[in-house]
């Protein structure tokens, strides 16, 4: 294989994020600052700590990702981004409460620099946020053009090199995919004309691929898998990825039900329910908001059964999703799920999982992953979908003519074997040993 040319990755990147001072963004940023500074270890990363085979198994060639592809170095990341709090990272981060204050105090000295931009916001999208830091302008297309100067301030203030834009903010209300949506040139008029089918996570996507910044959608907002911005992001020759970052409840169900469907058990019920009380679970006690959430959820386990296919086994499975927000929790949510199966001449069992996860400390490395990927897509001239990040997302865009893998074995094979093809390295398909020839 021929290895695709992949420019280098010299000097600053730039990470951008809406959702400056929320816990997403201050783990991320409090845990890559702890880690420079040896306090601290990058667990949950592939890209910190993942390592993949190269060859026969015999040859044992097993190297860290880190070491095999040319990766930005957590020395070069420079953050920023916009809220509509005004606050700096460090009250941000002890406010979010997730990392120990003891930890957040030793970087405590870094995070006070940081503060947000005015969020270009709207509470029509996100019912029960209202925050003062917010931008003013006449119409939606202005907002865009002035997150466009922002972005060329950003870079031209921190001397950046390069730069990539992720959402980690709010999930927005629900919006169906409309005509607004089809072309590049009817997006641009409705941002003139403030349809109300444009979001304002729409507006920073428009604004990041503009200026040629690889976008990553944290939400499962309606943004990168509409036609216009697919449209743009290919015409700009600039990656997109998402949508929705796959952390607890769902990245349970996309390990459980391959190994269950790989051996060809039924199941009649699937029901979850979450609790938890961090800002995000205040957006989500909205139920515009929640539906958002609730059909990014409820469409990881078709796409992996597949009950057209397996109408015996999956055909009638009931599949329950519900949230609730619950205060005391603050950001270690708690996940339960109860799954009805049948195995052998229609045997009736049960599985149980009660997930006690900590959302931002399972957001925090991936979103990390997809900065430094998608970087790496960029310098390997990799426009429009970034199918192969499906690993992370619980709702990953895909080519509309095709349907989207939720498999996270198979997603994961997908983002191994598209590493070795950028790097001209043999895929692994797991044939060609000596009892085949």
């Amino acid at each position: 294989m021929t290895r695709t040319d992949i420019a280098p990755a010299k000097g600053k990147l730039g990470v951008l994020i809406p959702g400056f001072c929320g816990a997403i963004s201050t783990t991320l940023i409090g845990g890559v600052e702890a880690v420079k500074a040896g306090e601290g270890r990058p667990i949950g990363s592939l890209t910190q700590m993942g390592r993949i085979r190269l060859g026969k198994r015999t040859e044992r060639k097993n190297p860290f990702i880190r070491d095999f592809i040319p990766l930005a170095d957590l020395k070069d990341l420079v953050f920023g981004g916009w809220d509509i709090f005004d606050e700096n990272l460090h009250e941000a981060a002890l406010k979010a409460a997730v990392l120990d204050p003891a930890q957040i105090e030793s970087v405590r000295g870094r995070l006070e620099q940081l503060r947000p931009m005015k969020a270009a916001f709207d509470r029509k999208y996100v019912k029960n946020l209202q925050g003062p830091h917010v931008k003013k302008g006449k119409n939606k297309y202005d907002f865009a053009m002035q997150l466009i100067s922002d972005i060329e301030a950003f870079r031209k203030k921190n001397r950046l090199d390069r730069a990539v834009m992720i959402w980690c903010a709010s999930t927005e209300t629900y919006i169906k995919e409309q005509n607004v949506h089809s072309t590049l040139a009817k997006f641009e008029a409705g941002m003139k004309a403030d349809h109300p089918a444009i979001a304002p996570s729409m507006l920073y996507l428009y604004a990041a691929l503009k200026c040629g910044v690889p976008f990553i959608n944290g939400a499962p907002n309606l943004g990168v898998s509409i036609p216009a911005m697919v449209e743009l992001a290919r015409k700009r020759g600039v990656p997109i990825a998402g949508s929705d970052f796959k952390t607890g409840q769902t990245l349970m169900k996309t390990i459980l039900a391959p190994g269950l469907k790989s051996r060809m058990l039924g199941i009649r019920g699937w029901f979850s329910t979450n609790i938890l009380g961090n800002r995000d679970g205040e957006v989500l006690d909205d139920p515009a908001s929640f539906k958002t959430k609730e059909v990014s959820k409820l469409s990881v386990l078709e796409s992996i059964l597949q009950p057209e296919m397996n109408p015996e086994l999956y055909q009638d499975l009931y599949h329950k999703v519900t949230i609730n927000y619950y205060p005391p929790r603050g950001d270690n949510k708690e996940g339960w799920d109860n799954i009805d199966l049948f195995g052998w001449l229609d045997y009736p069992m049960q599985v149980k999982v009660d997930f006690l996860c900590r959302d931002s400390i399972l957001a925090a490395p991936l979103a990390l992953d997809l900065v430094l990927f998608m970087d790496l897509a960029k310098r390997a001239g990799l426009g429009g979908i970034q199918e192969w990040l499906s690993f992370y997302f619980k709702s990953p865009i895909h080519a509309p003519e095709v349907y989207p893998e939720n498999d996270l074995f198979v997603q994961l094979e997908k983002l191994e074997n598209n590493l070795r093809h950028l790097m001209g390295k043999g895929l692994i398909t797991h044939l060609g040993t000596e009892y085949y020839k």
